[in-house]
């Protein structure tokens, strides 16, 4: 057993992502470090109706030379160069980008550039919007002009590291960002927020956090939202932009100080288990996670019920926590204790390890927390 794999920083919690682009990826870094993933799109996107942002954008950057302009998918470079077109500035905008710094996110943008008429500067060879803007940031970004083709929901921190290196970013929306069409998925997340059945909340852009907040005051959930993410679900935003439409509401926010994914899931593998339970109980390790015990180094998946057990004695460990205090404490619980028995009797199932909660006759139940450790919690 001396090879037995350790969980990750982040098994037995669940963490929710509202992205609609590059959720996959987000996804697949969490489950890396042990997360349960619940994956519900805040937005989706759509072409723009109105193209006056996108009008008044191309006409800024053919009166106005940018330094660089970064391409970042093909449909979205050639709808712009269509629009460009259909309002007679087809030529004055392929002129503009004959005289500028191109830059192609992948292959397929290459394509669109070159059936343009045109010819990119360079393209990374890992189609990563990362490799862009840490080839702009090692050339140096300030005081350069900087036109950056969006591709639906907001690139995570490219605009924003950009900004903070000193850099004149003019962003060209070819797309715009709507409430999903499906708003089931994104109703189940608020839900398990507000019963904090998620442990953290991920966002990659501030369109996603505003539609959230405005699908949870729309169903008349925002206050208990507000609350659940003030005090239980942590709300881990990619950077400071994207943290701003929950922080006008006064919730606390963390972010990484790199503004790019992979950090971003870094730091929520410090967070979650610095806020985790841990206590020294019957001689072993107990370290209280979201949907999981961890018993010294072992995983022990816990129902919902058992959870709501585990912390209701994790919180006065080490006394006696009555059968009706308890019986509160249990999801959808009704008025008989002997729901108390049957949860707990399957809690200490899951646990693996009996000895860890005692029985206290005709009382309830207590923590069976070590000696050593008793004055130390003896006044939580």
């Amino acid at each position: 057993m001396h090879d037995q794999q350790l969980p990750g920083p982040l098994a037995g919690f669940t963490v929710g992502v509202t992205a609609a682009r590059r959720a996959d990826e987000l996804g697949a870094l969490l489950c890396r470090r042990g997360a349960a993933v619940v994956h519900a799109p805040a937005l989706r996107i759509v072409p723009l109706a109105d193209d006056s942002e996108l009008l008044a954008a191309t006409k800024e950057l053919i009166d106005n030379a940018p330094d660089v302009v970064v391409a970042t998918t093909a449909i979205g470079f050639r709808g712009w160069v269509e629009a460009a077109d259909g309002w007679g500035y087809g030529e004055e905008l392929l002129a503009r980008l004959r005289g500028v710094e191109l830059l192609a996110r992948g292959p397929k943008v290459k394509g669109a550039i070159r059936a343009a008429g045109l010819t990119e500067e360079w393209s990374p060879a890992s189609e990563s919007m990362a490799e862009v803007l840490d080839r702009l940031l090692t050339e140096g970004v300030d005081g350069r002009r900087i036109a950056l083709q969006l591709h639906g929901e907001p690139l995570p921190g490219f605009v924003e590291s950009l900004r903070a290196g000193g850099a004149d970013v003019v962003v060209v929306p070819v797309y715009r960002w709507m409430p999903p069409q499906d708003l089931a998925p994104l109703d189940r997340m608020l839900d398990a927020a507000v019963a904090r059945a998620l442990d953290a909340v991920t966002f990659t852009s501030a369109p996603a956090a505003a539609s959230l907040l405005s699908r949870a005051e729309t169903r008349g959930l925002l206050p208990e939202l507000l609350h659940a993410l003030d005090h239980d679900v942590l709300a881990a935003c990619v950077g400071p932009v994207t943290a701003l439409p929950l922080q006008a509401l006064g919730i606390s926010t963390v972010q990484p100080e790199r503004f790019r994914l992979g950090p971003l899931v870094q730091l929520i593998g410090l967070e979650l288990p610095s806020r985790a339970r841990t206590l020294p109980v019957a001689g072993r390790r107990v370290e209280i996670r979201g949907h999981a015990v961890l018993v010294d180094d072992d995983l022990r998946p816990v129902p919902p019920a058992g959870m709501a057990l585990m912390r209701a004695l994790s919180r006065r460990p080490g006394w006696v926590v009555s059968r009706s205090d308890l019986l509160r404490t249990l999801p959808g619980a009704g008025s008989d204790e002997h729901a108390v028995e049957t949860a707990m009797a399957r809690l200490r199932t899951a646990l693996g390890a009996p000895k860890l909660i005692q029985t206290v006759v005709k009382r309830g139940y207590r923590l069976a927390l070590d000696p050593a450790a008793d004055t130390k919690y003896s006044d939580v």
